[in-house]
């Protein structure tokens, strides 16, 4: 039974129980990333993220915060997206006062030390170059830099190498002390959960000061139709080239996202779904090709995401939007729909099965929704979802004058890389 507490200074903590397990997850989420950060701090919530493990007052080295989570053989790591910034810390239950103390001591005492900082501005700029050097990597921010061209949500999370070198330490320090907040912060405790770890949570994460948080959030004002798609084109000379196809979607809360996301499982989820079965097993045009959602609180991503033979892109692209067509204006079969809603159950329930999946399934609920739904509650919103319901959102969101198209390959410039498209 998952049982939920609010700390003194405002922090919401949830325990999570999963029999079976002698591993506890503690994760701790911030609703804070990129589409925060103004142009000077581009790239600071990955850059925070990144010297939470550079050493503390208690623990001053990188090595101090490591040795004592490997002793134990502990899982641990943090992550950046656009709006949301992770840390956890997986052990045996019997150590988990380590990984309360530790995690606290790293969120709210690091040390910010100047040379550690420039140390590790030179590594975030090489993670930079492996992204943009990475075409399955890179394709996925090019879709969103066509999508929310001109907006913050536009921007990669990493932020850019110039940008990186001109960050001064105090603007990173203010950034880190106005989002850092408990009242910005959920916390969970997931699997083999002890008796006395709310205890611990009181004596340390209990303790942080209590703060308003001066959010900046540019809200997405949406897409106008136009003829020529958005797009956005890396040139290098490949014989496998990646694209991205993507439309706008409303946010996360909508109450037409689980529709959407049974649309991308039959659309381009599976090696059986639609996509899958016409571009690469009847006509051999890829290797991979998928369909997802991506969400934010006021907008979203449906991609299609592909690579393709270079000399058959424009076979492809044909191939790809006769079955956008296809399903925006004759929807979904049932057994289509009720093998989707199949595989999000197996999927759901396989994955919950780990205490890291069921804190993230329980802390992004929390932190986003404000309310939290065990795993069965959230599948039947998916079963109540019908045929019309796919087809109503395909309609509405499948729409080409609303289409972005990014493109990793030998082309030299949007034009020709249109032109290749045959669109």
């Amino acid at each position: 039974m998952l049982k939920v507490h609010t700390l003194k200074n405002g922090a919401r903590v949830h325990l999570v129980p999963v029999e079976g397990t002698q591993a506890t997850t503690l994760l701790v989420l911030f609703k804070v990333g990129s589409r925060n950060e103004s142009l000077s701090v581009w790239g600071g919530s990955h850059f925070v993220e990144h010297l939470m493990f550079k050493g503390t007052k208690r623990r001053p080295k990188t090595i101090d915060i490591s040795k004592e989570l490997d002793r134990y053989g502990a899982e641990y790591n943090a992550y950046t997206g656009k709006d949301i910034t992770g840390y956890y810390v997986k052990i045996e239950s019997g150590h988990i006062d380590v990984a309360v103390d530790l995690l606290h001591d790293m969120l709210f005492h690091s040390a910010f030390n100047a040379k550690e900082m420039t140390r590790e501005k030179g590594v975030i700029i090489e993670e930079i170059k492996m992204y943009e050097e990475n075409p399955i990597m890179h394709i996925e921010d090019l879709i969103e830099e066509a999508m929310f061209d001109g907006h913050v949500l536009g921007r990669n999370i990493a932020g850019t190498a110039p940008v990186m070198r001109k960050m001064k330490r105090a603007d990173v320090l203010r950034y880190h002390k106005n989002y850092y907040s408990p009242e910005n912060m959920v916390i969970v405790v997931a699997g083999n959960v002890t008796s006395d770890v709310m205890e611990q949570l009181r004596q340390t994460f209990g303790k942080v000061g209590k703060k308003k948080v001066a959010r900046s959030d540019e809200v997405f004002a949406g897409l106008t139709p136009r003829k020529i798609p958005r797009l956005r084109v890396q040139n290098k000379p490949l014989e496998q080239i990646q694209i991205a196809i993507g439309f706008p979607t409303p946010g996360r809360a909508h109450k037409d996202m689980d529709a959407l996301r049974l649309l991308a499982s039959i659309l381009g989820g599976t090696m059986s779904s639609r996509l899958f079965i016409e571009v690469r097993e009847k006509r051999g045009l890829c290797y991979t090709v998928r369909a997802t959602v991506e969400s934010y609180d006021d907008a979203g991503v449906f991609s299609i995401r592909a690579g393709l033979d270079a000399k058959r892109l424009r076979e492809a692209i044909h191939v790809i939007k006769h079955e956008i067509i296809k399903v925006s204006k004759s929807g979904v079969l049932q057994k289509e729909l009720t093998m989707a809603k199949d595989n999000l159950r197996g999927g759901m329930m396989l994955q919950l099965e780990d205490s890291s999946a069921m804190a993230e399934f329980v802390a992004r609920q929390e932190l986003f929704l404000h309310e939290v739904m065990v795993a069965q509650e959230r599948m039947a919103l998916f079963d109540a979802v019908t045929r019309a319901d796919i087809a109503r959102v395909a309609k509405d969101v499948l729409d080409l004058r609303l289409i972005s198209i990014a493109g990793i390959g030998p082309f030299v410039s949007e034009k020709e890389f249109l032109k290749k498209l045959g669109l």
